[in-house]
């Protein structure tokens, strides 16, 4: 059909109308959502369990120690802290050894060369989990700071089966899902930002989580795809751990916060959630060029397939782009009032979703009030990434990573 023979003013309806609609799900879902997203409550139970907490450390100078210190400050005493120290080359070797020397609790897990088809950090984590004791294994990074309260409220989640529905909730935590006991439990920290670049791109990831994942099928179904996790806090109990494969079932993967808890379901257990913002937090990035390798390292494989990420974008683009860009037309009078109401319904879900995250999760106001610029920031980051999976280029702190690790 000849571009002139358009009728454009119906595609700019029918456009801006999907993108309405769009934002408007959206907004609906991030309310229910995060009606679910709860902290469990502590009733004062003793709880015996011995929690390892597993840090990976690669040239952690900066973060190791107060991730550490963070760890054995927690009112629930029974933990050990487990750091592999992956080939650093500043003083973070130093570090851990003054640190094993003053507390017991920590013991540094030997380094062992990086086999093929592994990426540093699924290397690093599953050799502390085959040096672990604990009943429970939290996975976390060396730039987490953790509250007293983080591990004893992560035990208490996964001991209530946080937000199942239901009677069948156990004390061993069974869930909603047919009585599957709870394999894994994951939080997403309190994200701290400084720069621009920062507050626009690391708020997305609430804004993709509670926009589109529903938290009642998370905690009805083992379905693999209605999980999530965070990589900054992954708790599985040990038994659970290992059914799944641990981290050797996607040894060469960049995203264990979506790896981890599908595994886990496929072996037969619940996953869940649970709000941790007061009492963990993280500085994932300093500066826009930190941002944009540290996000495009692993967008494209949280989205999974090229048809998802097209999906993905056509709906950020109408519902949370377009509209911004329309509906200050409607005062030059070149688009009609149907059109300008449509945007200007767009745009106000949108913002009232993005300042409702930014005051429960306590994430950059400027990032929510700058939404459609972060929303094209992380769409130019999911096409580079997929550029990325697919040319064998991404890596974990140059420890190999993606296709690069498979051919070794």
């Amino acid at each position: 059909m000849p571009l002139d023979a358009i009728n454009w003013s119906l595609v700019l309806l029918i456009a801006v109308g999907a993108g309405a609609f769009f934002a408007v799900f959206a907004l609906v879902m991030t309310l229910w959502n995060l009606a679910l997203f709860e902290k469990p409550v502590d009733d004062g139970r003793e709880i015996g369990d011995l929690v390892s907490v597993c840090i990976p450390a690669r040239n952690e100078e900066a973060n190791i120690e107060a991730c550490v210190r963070g760890v054995l400050s927690s009112t629930h005493r029974n933990v050990e802290v487990l750091v592999y120290d992956d080939q650093s080359t500043d003083h973070t070797p130093a570090i851990l050894a003054r640190l094993a020397s003053e507390d017991s609790r920590v013991r540094i897990v030997p380094t062992h060369t990086l086999p093929a088809g592994w990426n540093g950090k699924q290397h690093a984590c599953w050799r502390m989990a085959n040096d672990a004791r604990g009943t429970w294994l939290l996975f976390t990074d060396a730039d987490v700071r953790f509250e007293p309260a983080a591990v004893r409220r992560a035990l208490l989640a996964a001991k209530a089966g946080t937000g199942t529905t239901g009677s069948d909730a156990t004390e061993n935590g069974a869930a909603g899902t047919g009585g599957a006991q709870i394999g894994l439990v994951s939080t997403f920290p309190r994200q701290e930002t400084g720069s621009l670049s920062e507050s626009l791109a690391v708020p997305m990831i609430f804004f993709i989580l509670f926009s589109y994942l529903p938290f009642v099928r998370m905690r009805n179904s083992l379905d693999a795809s209605a999980s999530a996790g965070c990589g900054q806090f992954l708790m599985a109990r040990k038994d659970a751990y290992f059914a799944s494969g641990g981290h050797e079932a996607f040894k060469n993967s960049m995203h264990d916060g979506v790896k981890m808890p599908r595994c886990v379901r496929r072996a037969g257990f619940a996953t869940d959630l649970f709000d941790g913002t007061d009492v963990v937090s993280c500085r994932m990035y300093r500066d826009l060029g930190s941002t944009w390798r540290g996000f495009a390292k692993n967008a494209y494989e949280g989205l999974g397939s090229v048809g998802l990420l097209v999906f993905v974008t056509i709906v950020h683009v109408v519902a949370h782009v377009l509209p911004f860009v329309v509906w200050p037309l409607m005062f030059s009078f070149r688009v009609t009032p149907t059109v300008a109401l449509l945007a200007g319904v767009a745009i106000a879900a949108g913002m009232t979703q993005r300042l409702i995250l930014a005051e429960r999760l306590r994430t950059s106001i400027i990032g929510a009030l700058l939404h459609p610029v972060g929303v094209v920031m992380m769409t130019l980051i999911q096409w580079h990434s997929l550029l990325l999976h697919l040319t064998g280029k991404r890596t974990w702190r140059g420890r190999g990573g993606g296709m690069q690790a498979v051919a070794g």
